[in-house]
């Protein structure tokens, strides 16, 4: 590698800025403190369903790949508690709801193009996605809970909840580990760190476009 620092680390360094933006987007923060409804957690989760879609009906074909194998794993799968969570949020009709935001759409295609053509570029996006869900999703997970008085890891927030993971702390850490051991090296560094920011503003253009649907509303 042209960085001695093991490839997480390198990540973790690379997307700060774009992390941190992502983190404080306006819309998270007025959605985690109170000033926007549940109709809002339900618009952003239907969200959520298109990326997770775009992850995991990769993983089959992904599972056996030398880059991409490793991080495939069935008890992080998420659209499976997306869908109950839909259902509890927005009713029977919750399918016919579904509609992706134009920044939506573009996220997913981007992870559709990475899990078809560049295993790397598809476990950045796996990364930003997973790693997060197990570490500040459960912030929202307990936020949620308590706004609208949804059952403790019950319908609603079951997207948070990883029910086959019995210790999230041993299992990003051996994440990490798979992270460093990546075959990447040289001139192919680069490109990765790059399509890793990529993701965590794709994660921002969605937030931003949501916190202008919502402004418009009120």
């Amino acid at each position: 590698m042209l960085d001695t620092a093991p490839f997480s680390t390198l990540i973790r360094s690379a997307t700060e800025q774009q992390h941190a933006e992502a983190e404080h987007s306006t819309f998270m923060s007025d959605l985690l403190q109170g000033k926007l409804g549940v109709e809002a957690f339900y618009r952003y989760t239907s969200q959520l369903w298109f990326v997770y879609d775009a992850l995991e009906k990769h993983s089959a074909a992904l599972a056996s790949d030398p880059i991409a194998g490793p991080f495939v794993k069935p008890e992080l799968n998420r659209l499976a508690a997306l869908e109950i969570d839909l259902a509890h949020l927005g009713g029977a009709k919750w399918r016919d709801e579904l509609v992706a935001l134009p920044s939506t759409a573009a996220y997913a295609a981007r992870i559709d193009e990475c899990a078809r053509t560049w295993p790397a570029g598809y476990v950045v996006h796996h990364y930003t996605r997973y790693l997060g869900d197990l570490s500040g999703g459960q912030v929202i997970r307990g936020t949620a809970e308590k706004l609208w008085d949804l059952p403790k890891k019950g319908d609603g927030v079951r997207f948070y909840v990883f029910g086959d993971i019995s210790n999230p702390a041993a299992f990003k850490r051996e994440y990490r580990e798979n992270l460093d051991a990546l075959p990447i090296a040289g001139p192919e560094v680069e490109p990765v760190l790059d399509e890793a920011r990529l993701a965590f503003s794709m994660n921002t253009d969605v937030f931003r476009e949501l916190g202008a649907e919502f402004s418009a509303r009120n």
